[in-house]
């Protein structure tokens, strides 16, 4: 039996999110099918974790089980064969068969893309979420530094959520100002539920001048989800890296 571990990008804009449910286009299920058209397996596909609808990726990893003897360099072409185009498999390699795709993750990289021009993009519209009112960059840089450290971040999820656990760890939170889009990265051991669409919400806030830097402290100690902002749209956000070591 050998494990297949993927490096998969796509463009979430068409789909229902990662996981497979009947009757809804997701990313989990074309991939599945792909792979049981080439392999004449049904195999269970592992991701990372998942990803909403809307939401993209650059650098989402998932890994299957399989006894087919198929060349490893000859995979990406075959699946990408295979699937939408709004799907790629960027890389395919052989993983010792212990490895699990969810569990061994140590740090996962998210991108938020504020689009902070006055009349928005055409065409990056589905990659980004417009804020035509300019945001005050330098007090949303000095905010997302509150961020980095372990913190029980119980303010910045959705109901909904299936974890225990509402304690994480950032280990960086940064601002990069690229043209119009105001970008920021969150590089953590684990999110909870669209965790990086609201802590991206609180930011916009906090360039509006309707929450301080400083008092981003209180928001996550106050544990209240009424405290932080509101919960961005999905289109903005990015799966940018995965880590296993």
């Amino acid at each position: 039996m050998r494990n297949i571990k993927l490096t998969i990008e796509y463009d979430g804009k068409d789909f229902n999110g990662w996981q497979k449910q009947p009757n809804k286009l997701n990313i989990q299920g074309e991939i599945e099918r792909a792979i049981e058209n080439i392999t004449g397996e049904k195999v269970d596909l592992i991701a990372s974790g998942r990803t909403d609808a809307g939401v993209h990726a650059i650098g989402q990893v998932a890994n299957f089980k399989t006894n087919s003897n198929i060349d490893i360099n000859k995979v990406p072409i075959a699946i990408n064969s295979q699937v939408k185009n709004a799907i790629r498999i960027q890389n395919a390699e052989e993983v010792e068969e212990n490895f699990h795709s969810r569990f061994n993750c140590k740090r996962k990289t998210y991108r938020y893309v504020i689009d902070n021009s006055k009349y928005g993009t055409a065409i990056y519209r589905n990659l980004t979420y417009h804020m035509p009112i300019k945001l005050d960059v330098e007090k949303i840089k000095k905010a997302i530094k509150y961020f980095e450290g372990e913190h029980d971040f119980k303010a910045f999820k959705s109901s909904g959520t299936s974890s225990k656990s509402s304690v994480r760890t950032i280990y960086s939170a940064n601002v990069l100002v690229e043209g119009n889009n105001i970008v920021i990265d969150l590089t953590g051991n684990g999110f909870l539920y669209n965790m990086v669409r609201i802590i991206s919400g609180t930011l916009v806030d906090v360039g509006l001048g309707k929450i301080k830097p400083e008092e981003i402290p209180s928001i996550i100690e106050s544990k209240d989800r009424f405290k932080a902002g509101k919960t961005l749209p999905p289109q903005g956000l990015i799966l940018l890296k995965v880590d296993y070591d």
